[in-house]
C-alpha cells in the first residue's frame, strides 16, 4: 500500500480497511468471487466495524456504572416480579418506538437499578443514543445551570437522548428551583422521548422530597399517562441474600 492511499483511507475513516488491506487482498487472488462480490464482502465488512465502534462509543457516552444485563438477573428469587411482563418489554423495545417510559419502585437492592440498566444497554446496543444519571447528580447539574445561565443548554442535551435513565429518585430532596427545572425537563420529553426511572418511594411519597404538591401532582399525571410501571415494594432485597452465600 502506497502512503498516498493509506493516507486517503485514514481521511476517510476506513481503519478496518486500512488494518486488513494485505488480508483482503489476499483473500482476493484465493477467491473465486466476483469483483462485485468481493467488493460486497469489504463493504460489509466495514460496515459491521463501523457499526460496532459507533455502538462501543455510545455505551461509553451513556456513562453507565455498572453493565448489568438481563441474562444475569435472579427472577427466580422476585417470584413476585413479573418476569414475563418484563421480558415481553425487554424483548420488543416497543415502549422506545411509542415514547413510553418504564418506572421500578421499591426499597434498596431489590434489582430496579440492574433491570433498568439491561433496558438501557439493549436499547444501545439496538442503535438508540442512552445516559444514565444519578438523580442526586442531575440535580447538582441543574443547581449549577442557574448560577451560569445554561439551564436551557443543559436541558436540550437531555433531550437528545433517545433513552434517559435517572437512577434513585426520592434519596435526596430537591430545591423548589430544582424541582421546577427537573419538571420542565420531564416535561419535555413526554411523549417525545422515553425515560427509566428507579425510585424507593410510592408516587404517594414524592411530594415529600419534591417539596412542590402542585408540581408533583403534574409529574406524577404525566407520568403515569404513558409509562409501565413495576411496583417492587414486596420484593426481597438481593444484595442481603447474595452477601450470605459463601
Amino acid at each position: 500500500m502506497t502512503d498516498t492511499l493509506a493516507g486517503q483511507l485514514k481521511y476517510l475513516h476506513l481503519t478496518g480497511l486500512l488494518a486488513r488491506w494485505d488480508d483482503h487482498l489476499q483473500a482476493a487472488a484465493q477467491s473465486n468471487l466476483s469483483h462485485a462480490r468481493f467488493l460486497t464482502r469489504v463493504v460489509e465488512e466495514e460496515y459491521r466495524l463501523k457499526c460496532d465502534q459507533a455502538r462501543q462509543q455510545r455505551l461509553k457516552r451513556a456513562q453507565i456504572p455498572e453493565p448489568w444485563v438481563m441474562d444475569t438477573f435472579p427472577f427466580d428469587r422476585q417470584p413476585k416480579l413479573s418476569k414475563k411482563k418484563i421480558m415481553a418489554l425487554y424483548d420488543s423495545m416497543a415502549f422506545l418506538t411509542d415514547k413510553q417510559n418504564i418506572i421500578w419502585m421499591g426499597g434498596t437492592g431489590c434489582g430496579k437499578t440492574g433491570l433498568a440498566t439491561s433496558f438501557l444497554i439493549q436499547a444501545i446496543h439496538q442503535g438508540a443514543r442512552g445516559r444514565y444519571v444519578l438523580f442526586a447528580d442531575l440535580l447538582y447539574e441543574l443547581h449549577r445551570s442557574q448560577a451560569d445561565r445554561s439551564q436551557g443548554r443543559l436541558i436540550r442535551r437531555y433531550l437528545q437522548y433517545d433513552l434517559l435513565f435517572i437512577d434513585e429518585i426520592g434519596y435526596v430532596e430537591a430545591e423548589p428551583a430544582q424541582v421546577g427545572l427537573f419538571f420542565t425537563l420531564l416535561q419535555k420529553r413526554h411523549k417525545q422521548r422515553s425515560t427509566l426511572i428507579t425510585s424507593n418511594l410510592g408516587f404517594s411519597d414524592w411530594a415529600s422530597f419534591l417539596k412542590n404538591p402542585h408540581l408533583t401532582a403534574a409529574l406524577i399525571d404525566r407520568l403515569t399517562e404513558s409509562s409501565h410501571v413495576f411496583n417492587m415494594k414486596e420484593c426481597v432485597t438481593l444484595r442481603t441474600r447474595m452477601s450470605a452465600e459463601p
